[in-house]
């Protein structure tokens, strides 16, 4: 009996948890697929460069990039430095119309 009840809780929970991914993409225009591979490979493009520039914090650094060519740069860096650098790059990329910037320092442990 504990079983079944496990069994179905999970099925049940499993179903549910799934509900939130497909939410969270209704702000793609499926509609117009060009634009968002556009704002895919903006995207990319700067992830390649950040680690062509070997950025030891390059893993917890999060880069969006929205319709607009508008990038979205959060995360962690280990100096002021690499967060400028990372910046530096994310604007001189083709396609992109501003980075916001909301890179924190990384403090030592």
């Amino acid at each position: 009996m504990n079983y079944k009840l496990a069994t179905s809780t999970f099925v049940f929970g499993s179903v549910l948890a799934s509900v939130p991914v497909f939410a969270a993409d209704s702000d793609i225009d499926t509609a117009k697929p060009g634009t968002y591979v556009k704002d895919s490979v903006i995207t990319v493009k700067i992830k390649a460069k950040l680690a062509e520039e070997h950025l030891a914090s390059v893993g917890h650094i999060k880069v969006d990039t929205d319709k607009n060519g508008v990038v979205w740069m959060t995360g962690t860096a280990n100096s002021r430095d690499e967060v400028n650098q990372a910046v530096a790059i994310a604007k001189n990329t083709e396609g992109v119309k501003s980075v916001h910037n909301q890179l924190k320092v990384q403090k030592d442990k």
